[in-house]
């Protein structure tokens, strides 16, 4: 019999689309599992990840988890997850931060692939992967297996989709207690730090000179980075998640997100994270980035509340960008464009510190800006903060003026 933690597991979970509705179709436990209750795991598993299928981002990252537990119950403990005590969690967390090398891969694969027979397992596949960032990758550092260490934020996630898997089960009476919330000692496998997260933002002078590359850009060659502008004005100004301008199976962003109020003031309306609602404020740069956008699509300078046309359509066929990836794209493009600027002008460090900006930064950035100037409960509103918890953590002095004020304290008076 082999050694399961010598070789590499097959996936169990497929895509959302391809697991069928589990509450109306029994799925089918793989066939190198042999115990009786293999089934009933996997269906109360897909039963779990279904009532996700309005959020992909979460159906991803539940049934990754729930994947992985899945394997180790299995293949490692060989029980079945509703047996899984206090004790078995520990051992699984514990597993989870330091995985046997046959299940760490080196790049992020899809589990299953198409052939003539139907969808089949992904040899490539492992429910480990080790990252590397994108300063490391720029560098030409390449993934390495035996560097793979979780972080805080992944052990963290471990336990919160967990935890909410067996409260499902909980609440289904399929369970006794949630063995995840028996575990009173977290904090030895998440540390506490002091003081909260720093959030990561760009600078206002690399932000002039982000901005600054998007206009010459759309100058330049208008088919192209037209859009480029529109998205760099829109994630900053507007506080945009990445996935908040693509179309996806929660709602398409389109042109008449954009409405005029009784006052005559615009808004945005848009879907975010949870599946939750909100307008957001529209400035009038914003507005101004908006017409601008709109001529260069042969549109009307500003949009009414019939107009249905995509907010990033697609260069080929209809509708809108789905991709999150493709959006991705065009904003790295325009950060590296920026940075090559930005050397040119004699600004090394400035430039350095721009090649490790996301995307995401740009929305943190907007934030911290406006949290200077405007009351804290609008951003928060605008931002979709659950609590103004979240909010308070961007209003926060810049690092560097925090060092260069503190550089010349004395110790003792001469």
């Amino acid at each position: 019999m082999k050694d399961p933690k010598r070789n590499p597991p097959s996936p169990i979970i497929d895509n959302l689309e391809f697991i069928g509705n589990p509450f109306k179709v029994a799925p089918q436990s793989p066939n190198w599992i042999s115990f009786s209750n293999a089934q009933k795991d996997l269906e109360l598993s897909l039963r779990f990840l279904y009532s996700y299928n309005g959020s992909s981002a979460t159906f991803n990252s539940y049934r990754r988890e729930l994947e992985r537990l899945l394997q180790w119950s299995w293949q490692i403990e060989k029980t079945s997850i509703l047996e899984l005590q206090r004790e078995h969690i520990e051992e699984f967390i514990n597993f989870c931060i330091n995985p046997p090398e046959a299940w760490i891969g080196i790049k992020n694969v899809a589990r299953f692939k198409k052939s003539p027979d139907g969808r089949i397992p992904n040899k490539d596949w492992r429910p480990f992967v080790v990252n590397v960032s994108k300063e490391e990758f720029k560098r030409g550092k390449e993934a390495n297996i035996g560097e793979y260490f979780p972080s805080q934020a992944a052990i963290k996630a471990t336990f919160t989709a967990i935890s909410s898997f067996y409260d499902y089960l909980l609440q289904e009476g399929e369970v006794s207690s949630n063995p995840v919330a028996l575990i009173r000692q977290k904090s030895k496998f998440i540390s506490r730090d002091q003081q909260a997260p720093i959030v990561r933002r760009i600078s206002n002078i690399q932000w002039d000179y982000v901005l600054e590359t998007a206009e010459l850009l759309a100058d330049q060659d208008p088919e192209e980075h037209e859009r480029t502008l529109f998205i760099m004005n829109a994630l900053f100004a507007m506080y945009l998640r990445i996935s908040e301008l693509v179309a996806d199976e929660r709602s398409t962003p389109l042109m008449c997100d954009f409405e005029r109020d009784r006052d005559g003031n615009w808004w945005f309306k848009v879907t975010g994270k949870g599946n939750k609602n909100r307008r957001i404020t529209v400035c009038d740069d914003m507005l101004k980035s908006l017409k601008r956008y709109r001529e260069h699509l042969n549109l009307s300078p500003l949009p009414s509340i019939n107009d249905k046309s995509p907010i990033l359509p697609k260069y080929k066929g209809s509708g809108g960008i789905t991709s999150t990836r493709h959006v991705r794209l065009i904003v790295q493009n325009c950060f590296d464009a920026a940075h090559n600027r930005m050397l040119k002008d004699g600004l090394e460090q400035d430039a350095d510190d721009l090649r490790i900006a996301t995307v995401h930064w740009l929305r943190h950035t907007g934030i911290s800006e406006d949290v200077k100037h405007r009351p804290r409960e609008h951003v928060r509103d605008d931002a979709g903060h659950a609590s103004m918890a979240t909010t308070d953590r961007y209003i926060e002095s810049d690092l560097r003026e925090r060092h260069e004020s503190g550089r010349n304290k004395r110790v003792r008076e001469i």
